[in-house]
């Protein structure tokens, strides 16, 4: 068995044995994006969060978020950057509605890509002017899915604080 199929055997068997994290109401929402390959699926799917995952294909409609959410977005390894933000990320953000709810972006990524290892978060991020939160390669570790859920938690509670 090779490497890779090794370490996916072992991903596999420990998704099969993962309790389902369950959601409060008032917990964080989490928009996301991910691939037929679902490391960001895997990834959210590890965190006490509401989700709604953005459809596959861009022909399918898009869902209209009108509350507070946080987008986790995948990067594609693509020449100097370019075409990195999923297509179906960026028709979901030209909803206005949609956008305007967006508070922060997680960045899914493969550090193969060298310096645009989660370039499409940057892009996300810098284009709709909010905070870039946390950065993951793959589908996280389980470190990964403490450090997003300690600093979502906090983020979440000072975003949701009303304003003076």
């Amino acid at each position: 068995m090779s490497a890779l199929a090794t370490v996916l055997a072992q991903a596999k068997e420990r998704e099969l044995h993962r309790t389902p994290v369950v959601a409060g109401d008032d917990a964080p929402l989490v928009v996301y994006f991910s691939s037929v390959t679902r490391n960001t699926d895997r990834f959210v799917t590890k965190l006490p969060v509401r989700s709604v995952r953005l459809p596959l294909k861009t022909t399918e409609t898009a869902p209209r978020i009108d509350e507070p959410y946080v987008l986790a977005v995948p990067s594609y390894g693509r020449p100097g950057g370019a075409g990195s933000v999923p297509p179906q990320v960026v028709k979901f953000l030209n909803d206005p509605v949609s956008r305007a709810h967006l508070l922060g972006v997680l960045g899914a990524g493969n550090t193969n890509f060298g310096p645009l290892f989660c370039v499409a978060a940057e892009k996300v991020a810098a284009k709709c002017q909010v905070p870039l939160l946390y950065k993951f390669e793959l589908m996280g570790t389980d470190e990964d899915v403490e450090k997003v859920t300690q600093g979502l938690d906090k983020f979440w509670q000072a975003s949701m604080q009303p304003r003076a």
